[in-house]
């Protein structure tokens, strides 16, 4: 595949593992879901939908391809208490690993039909929820990035960048540099697959 010279996937990861040390190692002693990095296709520009509901768009005759998930969860402090109005935005390629954002400048074909970005907020149990396709891994040898979704979430008091990871791609986790780093914690970036191609993943934050 081709890349950016101005931004490639082996140099953004390289410089953020230490940024990510940062947080992981900070807030080793809670059980929270270990922070990432917000990775080089942040949808920063986004005019487009924004509902829970990746797989559709107004006006379009057709469903995004690839295979239909639905996700789940909750948002809470390191209390166990749900954040009421918790922000997600989350941002995923679509099924071929590709992002609908200019500096993605690799092969894979877009999606027309995928929205590929989702800006929601949780209910007063913390609770939210959204229909999307499972991403494609993308990359290739060190710089190969196996299957995942980034979230940023904002509480009240406290932001983190997440990712995501699919409990059945075990062996491409375990080759994916960012995943790996995150050593003891990344099980806590890991959804738990619930059948019938759903998921749930809980977010804890330090605080509410």
């Amino acid at each position: 595949m081709s890349h950016n010279p101005k931004l490639t996937r082996r140099a953004f990861t390289a410089g953020a593992l230490a940024s990510a040390a940062v947080g992981q190692g900070a807030l080793a002693q809670v059980s929270q879901t270990p922070m990432s990095v917000i990775g080089p296709f942040y949808p920063s520009g986004y005019r487009g939908e924004t509902d829970a509901d990746l797989t559709r768009i107004a006006g379009h005759a057709e469903r995004a391809q690839g295979q239909i998930i639905e996700v789940m969860g909750r948002v809470r402090d390191r209390f166990g208490n749900p954040i009421n109005g918790a922000r997600l935005d989350i941002w995923q390629a679509n099924t071929h690993g590709r992002y609908d954002h200019p500096q993605d400048s690799s092969d894979y074909p877009l999606d027309p039909n995928f929205q590929g970005f989702a800006s929601i907020h949780t209910g007063t149990d913390g609770g939210w929820s959204m229909t999307t396709v499972k991403p494609g891994g993308y990359g290739q040898g060190s710089d190969r990035r196996t299957p995942h979704i980034h979230v940023d979430v904002v509480g009240v008091d406290s932001r983190k960048i997440l990712q995501m990871y699919f409990p059945e791609e075990a062996e491409a986790n375990a080759a994916d540099q960012l995943y790996s780093y995150l050593s003891n914690a990344a099980p806590r970036s890991t959804a738990t697959a619930l059948g019938d191609n759903r998921y749930s993943w809980d977010i804890v934050l330090i605080e509410g």
